[in-house]
């Protein structure tokens, strides 16, 4: 932390440590809570540090905030609390193209994401129904360092996640396996208030509702950029705190990791990152199994951190994904890892606690 700071910066965390939403059941595991509380408050600081006079940039949460139990909100597909801490000093102004990006990835990442949408696009379709479930299991580890403090891994530890794939609107989401014990995942409100269901779409994505979206790359970069504004928009999150670029491919990864992509969506998905500028390619990256591959990333410039989706070298097929620091912060040294995960399985399922090797 600052030591610099004021009786009135310390007010105003404490203001912003109450925006984070409450969780339905019990609090986050520590290690993901504690890292998005650490990357608001080292950007609070940054801002401090940058702004001499006039009101201080106020980060906000990035997705209309529901309540999920903990397990739920950790690591993965559900994507109902991503920080919208990623901005940049200025909004980009829109392209010709509608999504604001005024450059691509350079070519050799550009070359990689177009090998493994060609691969992505030649994969099985499967029917889903809405009766059934996205079954993924997965191997993660995580900072369960002390806020504030420097980044402190937990040992590598399964998780299993049965996701609802009703169109909705749902209150019963799914069920998370994980320490031993399940978690029903419910959407929920504040005390007091009725439950509200939640429908299948950014925030909860379906097999279905992810084949609507549009294939070619550009169309998905605007409908994915119009969902991302309105997001935004509907938390009031101020242009100077937002990063196109950046919030396009943290979506992107999110909707990689919990769910069962369509053939034809993921190669959409591969594609339209080849478009955001500042994306990567990352020759040697290795994911919680310690399967090494070839990684597509981007640094997060504003928090310091690098995330990669890590892919085979051979079949190209997605394995995990890395996140790290880029340069010395309160989390530790440049190179200190912060998340790692692999994706042991995928399947589709009919019931919750069902796992592909049991049915029949």
């Amino acid at each position: 932390m600052n030591d610099r700071t004021s009786g009135s910066e310390r007010a105003e965390r404490e203001e912003l440590a109450r925006l984070l939403p409450a969780p339905a059941e019990r609090d986050l595991p520590p290690g993901r809570h504690l890292h998005h509380k650490d990357t608001l408050m080292r950007l609070i600081d940054q801002d401090g540090d940058r702004v001499t006079a006039g009101p201080r940039p106020r980060p906000r949460l990035l997705r209309s905030a529901v309540l999920l139990p903990a397990a739920g909100l950790a690591l993965g597909g559900v994507l109902l609390t991503t920080l919208a801490v990623t901005g940049q000093d200025r909004a980009p102004a829109p392209s010709a193209t509608g999504t604001g990006f005024h450059a691509t990835a350079p070519r050799g990442a550009a070359v990689l994401l177009d090998r493994i949408a060609s691969v992505a696009e030649k994969s099985g379709e499967q029917t889903v129904t809405g009766h059934q479930f996205v079954y993924v299991k997965t191997l993660q580890t995580e900072n369960n360092g002390a806020f504030g403090g420097p980044a402190k891994l937990t040992k590598p530890r399964e998780r299993e996640v049965w996701m609802s794939q009703k169109a909705g609107p749902v209150i019963d989401v799914g069920l998370i396996h994980e320490d031993g014990s399940y978690f029903p995942i419910k959407v929920g409100v504040p005390d007091g208030q009725p439950a509200v269901g939640y429908p299948a779409g950014l925030n909860r994505p379906t097999y279905t509702w992810l084949a609507s979206l549009p294939t070619d790359p550009d169309a998905l970069l605007r409908r994915l950029t119009t969902e991302i504004t309105r997001d935004q928009d509907s938390r009031d999150t101020p242009a100077k705190d937002r990063d196109q670029a950046q919030d396009v491919f943290d979506t992107i990864g999110e909707l990689l990791r919990e769910t069962v992509m369509p053939p034809r969506t993921a190669a959409a998905l591969y594609k339209a990152a080849a478009k955001i500028p500042g994306v990567t390619e990352d020759s040697d990256a290795a994911d919680a199994a310690g399967r090494h591959g070839i990684g597509v990333a981007r640094d997060n410039t504003r928090t310091g951190e690098r995330t990669a989706w890590i892919f085979d070298s051979t079949t190209l097929e997605y394995l995990g994904e890395r996140s790290y620091l880029i340069r010395d912060t309160s989390m530790g040294e440049k190179g200190t890892l912060i998340h790692v995960s692999a994706v042991l399985e995928r399947a589709v399922v009919d019931a919750l606690r069902e796992e592909p090797s049991t049915t029949t």
